[in-house]
């Protein structure tokens, strides 16, 4: 284990919602993993020594509480990289305001880089194909995806575009609630984000999954009771799924090499 007192070449923060919190790759004992965590592990072992990983997203967060309770605690930990996502909970709310959202991403990025740490931007994956009215949301998410690229690009920051990828749109890389990841798609996520870095994924990750029977009837009116309806409950109730909840690894852990 590497000495507490030091600090690693690469110290990354992650700072989001559900998907970089990591919903949908939930682990044996009941925590969740996600894409993230298995960035942290890809960076230590593509370089070979102990990494500083954290990660202060919360499921749940609208775009403005992540800019307002995790950026300047992320950039306080004085990190070397910073992933950054949010906008996907705005989006499956009536009313999205895309130009506003850009703009808060922007005044985020801008002040990353004016704390001397390399933003990445990510765009979540696209789960519409499997939500009641996707295509509305579809809408939504190219349009923000489009802008966001467009931002990165005038910025001179790396962008990892999944919302795009075509793989991750398939109903077997994602959890039964449909709206997160499942585990090969988290792995999928994490792959795309370390190829934007420029660094090589594990050769032991599973990125591929066999495909999934389209639902039956029964199987969608048990979605919708066991998932739809609690979603909506929350919605018109002001309630979130993240209410409560604090950060999972709101401190440096260290994240060593392996093999």
């Amino acid at each position: 284990m590497a000495n507490e007192q030091t600090r690693a070449a690469i110290r990354y923060v992650a700072i989001g919602d559900s998907f970089t919190e990591g919903v949908g790759d939930e682990l044996p004992d009941g925590s969740v993993r996600g894409w993230a965590d298995l960035v942290a592990q890809g960076l230590a072992d593509a370089i070979g020594e102990p990494i500083q990983y954290a990660n202060l997203a919360i499921r749940g967060r609208l775009l403005g509480p992540i800019v307002a309770e995790q950026l300047e605690p992320a950039l306080a930990l004085e990190p070397t990289l910073l992933s950054f996502n949010g906008g996907g909970n705005d989006m499956l709310r009536p009313g999205t305001d895309i130009p506003s959202i850009v703009a808060r991403t922007e005044s985020v990025l801008r002040r990353v880089l004016d704390a001397g740490t390399e933003p990445i931007l990510l765009a979540g994956a696209d789960p519409t194909a499997g939500l009641p009215r996707g295509a509305r949301v579809r809408a939504k998410g190219d349009a923000l995806t489009a802008a966001a690229g467009a931002l990165t690009e005038r910025l001179g920051v790396r962008f990892c575009d999944n919302w795009n990828d075509p793989v991750l749109r398939r109903r077997e890389y994602w959890s039964e609630d449909r709206l997160h990841l499942g585990p090969v798609g988290h792995h999928r996520v994490a792959w795309n984000v370390l190829r934007s870095l420029g660094r090589p994924a594990p050769a032991d990750w599973s990125i591929d999954a066999d495909p999934r029977p389209a639902p039956t009837r029964s199987e969608q009116l048990r979605y919708a009771r066991e998932h739809v309806l609690p979603w909506l409950g929350r919605r018109l109730t002001g309630r979130s799924s993240g209410d409560g909840r604090t950060a999972k690894h709101p401190r440096w852990e260290w994240i060593e090499p392996r093999g």
